[in-house]
């Protein structure tokens, strides 16, 4: 039985040595929208967000479809609403797209933490990332280490055909084409469709998952892959209650470590167990940033991390620089 040699993880000093130890091989990483917080990137499901503030009445719909957001505003990112009318995610989303083709948001040091852990120790298998920011994309990361279950904002095709349209162009289509429901003044009056040069739909978007789609077949076939294999299960920022990505908690061995990095302990319906004497889970408590940077602390990579200050958020950087070497 693997549970009886695993090794007691407590503490930060305890899971940097486990990391560096030869018994870890393969760590897996599933991210959610906690990762991000830093960044200043608006969380949708938190109170502010996109999902609290939606005003329907300012949204180009008909009435029913209008109604329809206002009982459920997840309403605008599902996929029949989407095929009937495509203005209500292009309007609602607008100044998120636009944010991220400006890269207006700098990656985390929870997103900094992953690139060092592949190009410190080269264990780093997989990231999962909920998010569609494509912020873990920003840290020099290589592609096929980064599966974005939900898909990405920053890469955009026709729901219709599948045809991939040039996210620049794309973008200048969606400032002079779709109004600004925030601030009307950026935008025309009224929106116009963005159609495909393709098959002529007005059904082109950011290649992020709609509800009532299915997920990229990548997330399938890399979980298949990756998770019997792995020996630390680092989960950060995410609830745990959007499936199936949350499946990966408990498809991973019983002899997988799994860590929670979050404020409140998640997924205790999946079996993560927050007793006090487990061998198992670990739950490392708090901010993302605040931990990833302790964590790199006890690793001995705060020196790499400060070469990127550049390309972090100002909250990341001042926590950085709160931190004596």
């Amino acid at each position: 039985d693997n549970s009886i040699k695993m090794k007691l993880i407590t503490d930060m000093v305890g899971l940097a040595r486990f990391i560096l130890s030869p018994e870890c091989k393969s760590v897996i990483v599933l991210t959610g929208a906690g990762v991000s917080v830093a960044s200043g990137i608006p969380d949708f499901r938190s109170p502010g967000g996109m999902y609290d503030t939606l005003r329907p009445e300012l949204i180009t719909a008909t009435d029913t479809q209008r109604s329809l957001m206002a009982l459920d505003p997840t309403y605008v990112v599902e996929k029949g609403m989407f095929m009937e009318n495509a203005f209500p995610y292009l309007e609602v989303r607008r100044p998120f797209i636009l944010g991220v083709r400006d890269r207006k948001w700098k990656p985390t040091i929870a997103h900094h933490f992953f690139n060092l852990l592949h190009t410190k120790t080269g264990k780093l298998t997989r990231v999962f990332t909920q998010n569609i920011d494509g912020l873990t994309n920003a840290v020099n990361l290589p592609d096929d280490k980064i599966v974005s279950v939900h898909g990405t904002i920053g890469k955009a095709s026709c729901e219709t055909c599948g045809k991939e349209m040039n996210f620049d162009a794309f973008c200048e289509e969606l400032k002079t084409k779709i109004k600004d429901i925030y601030n009307p003044q950026n935008g025309p009056k009224e929106s116009e469709p963005i159609r495909c040069k393709s098959c002529g739909e007005a059904t082109v978007k950011p290649q992020t998952v709609l509800f009532g789609s299915s997920l990229p077949t990548e997330f399938f076939e890399r979980a298949e892959e990756d998770l019997p294999s792995a020996d630390l299960l680092i989960v950060a920022g995410t609830s745990l209650v959007v499936s199936p990505a949350n499946s990966l908690v408990m498809r991973v061995p019983q002899s997988t470590h799994r860590v929670v990095v979050n404020n409140e302990p998640v997924g205790k319906g999946l079996g993560i167990d927050y007793g006090p004497y487990v061998e198992r889970d670990f739950f490392a408590q708090g901010n993302c940033d605040d931990v990833f940077l302790d964590l790199i602390c006890e690793l001995g990579w705060l020196p790499d991390l400060k070469e990127v200050v550049d390309n972090l958020p100002k909250s990341s950087v001042d926590l950085i620089r709160a931190k004596k070497d």
